[in-house]
């Protein structure tokens, strides 16, 4: 699910909030007092680079330079190969919020192809920088009942040429089985990707496992799994219950949608040791997203589920939960689209620090465009 059209600078605290974030450029540890709208801008559905639509963005993270990586989740067989994006994001304090795709590339397949232009078979959702100058990336692959059409979702690792460089090893949990009795649900995996500090990257599920329960609705929560993947072994280390609230609200009357409404765990940001920032992001068909920040964190009482094979009956402590910032429908003017993308962004000329939004438009015209909302972080 995903919206935006441009907007100036805005300049109204939308949040008070207390919690210690880590810096992604340089590890120091600062207070959050508030966010504040910096601004916002779109790029147009069918927007063309190179003669393809540039839509779909799922994930983005900011490059070494300042420049932005930014993955498409078009699987292929819909508007082109499966690609990803250089971008450049430029604001400041007082200036409109411009955006610039500066490079296409394609993600490879371990024979050096790219993947196919003309079927699904990946799902891209999530882009993160490694430690060693790499990029991680997931996909959720694709779902079908016919074995020659199922693809499993992954975590990869590539350069920044889209070179593949090896496969993590993610528990067999989260691969497809028959999306009735066990295993992933179709179009329910890996969103969220984080890089922690010490180099572990962790990956969840977007809603419940089906032996985990059932997933979200309007009346009750589910629960999905942030698993620590290892980057020295590439498995798996320990895994982690994250609780989703129900969905915050319903569709309206005669929507008429395909699907009814949803909520979900869109993205993961590393903001400290064992802590992140989580997206959860709810869509209402004929109403439209509402989206919530979320502080999260692993602790000492924090129960490892990894060897656990259900989570229904299954007695844990999950990762602690704080709502740091709601946006509704509209927010400060914004009309909210489908935000499945956090980052760090650059440090403004006053010194504070800013995150960036991003959202997948699912290239659906005249009623979604690809979104990005910056937002200031106030430690004084």
């Amino acid at each position: 699910m995903k919206h935006l059209t441009s907007s100036p600078a805005l300049l109204a605290i939308i949040a008070a909030l207390a919690v210690t974030a880590c810096s992604g450029d340089d590890d120091l540890e600062v207070q959050i007092r508030a966010l504040r709208v910096l601004g916002s801008a779109s790029l147009p559905t069918g927007t063309l680079y190179q003669g393809v639509e540039f839509g779909g963005i799922s994930g983005l993270d900011k490059a070494a330079d300042g420049t932005y990586w930014a993955i498409s989740d078009d699987r292929g067989g819909e508007r082109g190969t499966p690609r990803f994006y250089n971008l450049s994001i430029d604001y400041e304090s007082n200036s409109p919020v411009q955006v610039k795709i500066n490079r296409q590339l394609h993600m490879l397949q371990p024979d050096g192809t790219t993947f196919s232009s003309s079927a699904r078979t990946v799902d891209p959702e999530s882009i993160r920088r490694a430690p060693n100058g790499n990029l991680y990336w997931t996909s959720e692959g694709n779902w079908s009942s016919e074995p020659s059409q199922l693809y499993q979702p992954f975590l990869r690792e590539m350069t920044t040429e889209g070179r593949f460089v090896r496969e993590f090893s993610v528990p067999a949990m989260y691969l497809y089985r028959d999306d009735t009795t066990t295993g992933a649900r179709n179009n329910k995996v890996f969103e969220a990707l984080a890089v922690a500090e010490d180099g572990t990257v962790y990956v969840a599920n977007e809603d419940a496992l089906v032996q985990d329960g059932p997933i979200t609705s309007m009346h009750a929560g589910s629960v999905v799994r942030v698993t620590a993947m290892d980057p020295a072994s590439g498995n798996a280390k320990a895994q982690y219950v994250y609780r989703l609230p129900p969905i915050p609200v319903d569709a309206a009357p005669g929507a008429g949608a395909a699907f009814g409404p949803d909520n979900g765990l869109s993205e993961l940001l590393s903001i400290g040791r064992n802590r992140f920032i989580a997206v959860e992001r709810a869509f209402a068909p004929g109403v439209g997203n509402t989206i919530r920040l979320v502080e999260t964190e692993i602790t000492a009482t924090t129960t490892n589920v990894l060897a656990v094979p259900s989570l229904t009956s299954a007695s844990y402590s999950a990762m602690g939960r704080k709502v740091l910032l709601e946006m509704p429908i509209t927010h400060q003017g914004i009309k909210l689209d489908n935000i499945e993308s956090i980052t760090w962004g650059k440090t403004l000329a006053n010194g504070r620090r800013t995150l960036v939004l991003a959202a997948d438009n699912n290239f659906t015209a005249r009623i979604q465009t690809n979104q990005f909302i910056v937002l200031e972080v106030v430690t004084d």
